[in-house]
């Protein structure tokens, strides 16, 4: 009786697993204090994306102001975010990976969905600061001649609403290529097809802001709607398989 007692009480003497939002805090102030501290994955995408914009720059340096050149524009802007967030997503995990800090993490008792919140919400940060600086750029060479300023501010949405699907969807693969070979290229495989109809809403919505007009009004709102629903359908499966896919 007298150890029965005594296990009883040490357990019910055991401090209280902190909370899911706190271990959400704690994750994402982690991540973020890491690479403030290095800022090596940010310094890689800003490079990354100045010289992406140099190369367009190059490519499209002999094409004159139509309407067609801004057609290509909402595209080719939607490049450079994918392909830039690409080589952030594949910087997150991996040191993550280094000295056996994911398999820590995962020993600890920490709730999956908090840590893939804290990943996804660090890497739209991420995005969003490179997009601070990059997109304005992009914007300044290719498309502030001829973009309606009454609705140049509504760009700002569908980078918005893409980026949160990115980051969400790419944090998922991410953790599933870490452990592969070639996961550069394996992560690249994945992520394409998979945000596809999302990139398709985005590039859409972009576009038909920098067209204006009635191609804007027709289109940009049904752009979004589809872009927002792929967003919390795919964020929403993502959060539900990542405890499975971090410990398969």
């Amino acid at each position: 009786m007298a150890k029965d007692y005594a296990k009883a009480t040490a357990v019910a003497g055991r401090p209280a697993a902190p909370s899911a939002l706190r271990q959400f805090s704690v994750l994402l102030r982690k991540d973020l204090t890491q690479e403030f501290r290095t800022k090596e994955m940010l310094v890689s995408m800003v490079v990354y994306a100045v010289l992406v914009i140099i190369v367009l720059g190059v490519a499209l340096s002999f094409a004159k102001p139509s309407q067609e050149y801004l057609e290509v524009c909402g595209g080719l802007l939607w490049v450079l975010i994918v392909f830039t967030s690409l080589l952030g997503l594949n910087k997150s995990f991996s040191r993550e990976k280094e000295n056996g800090c994911l398999e820590g993490l995962l020993l600890a008792p920490v709730d999956r969905g908090a840590i893939f919140l804290a990943k996804a919400v660090s890497n739209l940060i991420f995005i969003l600061l490179v997009e601070v600086l990059a997109v304005p750029l992009f914007w300044f060479f290719f498309a502030s001649f001829a973009t309606p300023a009454e609705t140049a501010w509504l760009s700002v949405v569908p980078l918005l609403v893409g980026s949160v699907g990115i980051a969400g969807v790419g944090t998922l693969l991410s953790t599933i290529t870490v452990n592969t070979r070639g996961k550069d290229v394996m992560l690249a495989l994945l992520f394409v097809p998979v945000v596809f109809p999302l990139l398709y809403a985005c590039v859409s919505a972009t576009t038909a802001t920098l067209l204006g007009g009635e191609v804007f009004a027709a289109t940009w709102t049904v752009s979004l709607v589809l872009a927002a629903g792929y967003d919390v359908i795919m964020i929403l499966a993502a959060w539900v398989l990542y405890d499975f896919v971090v410990t398969a």
